[in-house]
């Protein structure tokens, strides 16, 4: 390729010459040699930006074009991208038989991996007679935006092993690469030379550090490195508040933003970013609004991944008008954008309008739609009961007419649909026959099903496979045991009991929040801890009366104790996501919505109490789930999941 473009050069440079002797006499004559110095060298035509021009004058100029000319249009070139351009340089160099120095070499390796040409890069590199730290720098910075780990770790691993001593910008470059099962034991080596070498208190080194922590899962950590820095930039900030906020941490990475906003840390559109995927976390509709104001105010560019971030958090918060609107506004959509519209009605079981979305993402074909895209538009059809248009998709996706292969979560979205619409044999066929080997996720879906529906003989058979491949997990016992309570089969489900206890299988306690002023309040299950206990037990009795006038039957199959009828309807009562609408009906002012999150699926008596709360009370009421399934309740429930309840 770089021989074709440079034998195009010189005959571009040959027809120029030979134009000119073709000319009538009477046309003046003029040698290169001639020509009065006009400010049209070489060298100003690069820095101006006349790329076409300077390379016709490289052709023309041949073995007398030198480092500075040489150095300027590649810069041109190298900020343009100008892949085409820029190899016609590096084959003038190559053809006139120029011997670029260290400076030049490293500015070819930097321009290839710009323009995503690793393997040119990498040829230049190889080839340097001599390489200094700006040279091995340049590769690894490389490989590592790519992704391409290993690549950049062996590389960094011959750079110690030549003698060259590492700088900040190596070290903050490597560090990105500390990812995946040995990336923690690799980012503690890479730690133990910073210090070494007196590099960690650099503040992109430190941003580096605190970054591959976090990933690693390794909070405390990260904290410690930042706490550390010596100076604190806006990127080290976003980089620990992220960190918490992809860990799940919601609330510590709000506090954190609170304390550094207080000492005038400066924000940008990424701190925004990470702090609403906090607040989505929380369910914290009022401070994402907050957020969204002061983003607003700010006067902020409209940043794609901040704006992405914000639908997400209204979806999550149970406002679906607010993120469309936001959807709607963008000057600019990615594929993340569209996924995260399409995620939000999914959980709201809004299939229809997932269907419509997806249809308009494909008549704008502006952007092509990714696995993911994929995921949410065959969940959103299996939770809103659209079984056949689910199945269509999905084998449209076989045939690749969106380019996008299925993998194993399609085929468990597949699963998912066809146990919620009650094909359950169907859907363990379709395991059989699926290309992959089912894992526990596809398992544990049917066994759902399975508990939805009360089949206790395909559902026996896929809670046994599910104890085989995940031991540990005290989801499938409860799961199983609830099945064989539903059945009246209470010896199996002593026995589960035993195994739980033999195998050291212990069960999260369910437990759910409400978010009131900025204060979080969390009840369990018959909670006596709250400072208003006996004000919230004794709502919770009236409503039951009250709605019990209206039509209310309270869903006695979500208590899987071998009890009478009365003591079911006395656990019902208090279940933990009861107490805390209870306690925001006597907390809040009339019409104001109510917010709770609980860590474990919601039972379906608690969804049927929600709606009459929403429907004698007129109440907006969103109640979020650990699957981060938001029903939006008015008047009635949109999503109805698998009903969470605690063992015998």
């Amino acid at each position: 390729m770089l021989k074709k473009i440079t034998s195009q050069c010189f005959a571009i440079a040959k027809h120029v010459v030979s134009r000119s002797s073709a000319y009538p006499s009477f046309a003046p004559q003029y040698s290169l040699s001639s020509v009065p110095p006009f400010p049209t060298t070489l060298k100003y035509r690069g820095s101006k930006g006349q790329l076409q021009g300077a390379l016709l004058e490289m052709a023309i100029e041949g073995l007398e074009v030198k480092f500075e000319a040489y150095d300027t249009i590649l810069t041109e070139c190298m900020n343009r991208k100008a892949v085409r351009e820029g190899q016609r340089v590096h084959a003038h160099m190559i053809k006139t038989h120029y011997l670029p120095p260290v400076y030049l070499r490293t500015r070819l390796v930097v321009f290839y991996c710009k323009c995503d040409f690793l393997r040119d890069a990498r040829q230049v590199f190889d080839e340097m007679p001599e390489r200094n730290v700006v040279s091995w720098t340049a590769m690894i910075s490389g490989y590592s935006r790519k992704g391409l780990a290993s690549e950049a770790l062996n590389l960094f691993v011959r750079m110690m092993r030549s003698g060259t001593e590492p700088n900040e910008f190596t070290f903050a470059s490597i560090l990105t690469s500390c990812t995946g099962s040995y990336g923690l034991d690799c980012g503690r080596q890479v730690h133990s030379l910073l210090i070494r070498s007196i590099c960690d208190s650099h503040i992109y080194v430190g941003s580096s550090l605190l970054d591959m922590y976090a990933k690693a899962g390794r909070i405390h950590d990260a904290r410690t490195v930042f706490e550390g820095l010596p100076e604190r930039d806006v990127v080290s900030c976003t980089a620990i508040i992220s960190g918490y906020a992809q860990l799940g941490l919601d609330e510590e990475a709000i506090e954190l933003f609170r304390k550094l906003q207080n000492e005038g840390m400066t924000s940008n559109y990424v701190t925004f970013a990470s702090l609403l995927t906090a607040l989505s976390g929380l369910a914290a509709l009022d401070q994402g609004k907050q957020v969204h104001s002061y983003v607003l105010r700010c006067q902020l560019p409209s940043y794609v991944v901040l704006q992405n971030s914000m639908i997400d958090m209204y979806a999550k918060c149970g406002n679906l008008t607010y993120a469309r609107k936001v959807f709607d506004e963008m000057p600019v959509r990615t594929v993340i954008s569209w996924n995260a519209m399409l995620v939000g009605y999914t959980k709201h079981g809004m299939g229809t309008d997932v269907v419509k979305l997806f249809k308009l993402m494909r008549e704008e074909n502006k952007v092509q739609p990714d696995s993911v895209t994929f995921l949410a538009v065959l969940s959103g059809c299996s939770h809103g009961g659209m079984e056949d248009s689910g199945l269509k998709f999905f084998y449209e996706m076989l045939t690749l007419k969106d380019g996008v292969e299925p993998n194993i979560e399609h085929y468990g979205c597949v699963v998912d649909l066809l146990g919620r619409s009650g094909r359950l044999k169907q859907a363990l066929k379709f395991v059989d026959d699926m290309p992959f080997e089912p894992t526990a996720a596809i398992w544990g879906s049917l066994l759902g099903a399975c508990k939805v529906q009360s089949n206790l003989q395909i559902g026996e058979f896929v809670g046994q496979q599910l104890l085989k491949i995940e031991p540990e997990n005290a989801g499938n016992y409860v799961i199983l045991s609830n099945l064989y309570a539903s059945a009246g089969r209470w010896e199996d489900v002593r026995i589960l009991r035993e195994l739980m206890e033999k195998n050291a299988v212990t069960k999260e306690p369910g437990r759910s929040w409400i978010e009131l002023n900025q204060t979080r309040h969390t009840f369990h299950a018959s909670d006596r801890m709250h400072p208003r206990k006996e004000e919230v037990h004794a709502k919770v009795k009236e409503l039951a009366i009250k709605f019990k006038e209206a039509g209310y039957d309270p869903d006695l199959s979500c208590v899987l104790y071998d009890v009478d009828e009365e003591q079911k309807e006395k656990i019902l009562l208090g279940h933990s996501e009861k107490l805390a609408l209870a306690f925001g009906l006597i907390s809040t002012l009339d019409r104001v919505p109510l917010r709770v999150i609980k860590n474990l699926r919601i039972c379906v008596d608690c969804h049927n109490f929600a709606k009459f709360i929403s429907k004698l009370y007129g109440r907006e009421v969103s109640l979020r789930d650990k699957a981060a399934s938001i029903m939006l309740l008015v008047v009635s429930v949109l999503v109805e999941t698998i009903g969470e309840c605690p063992l015998p």
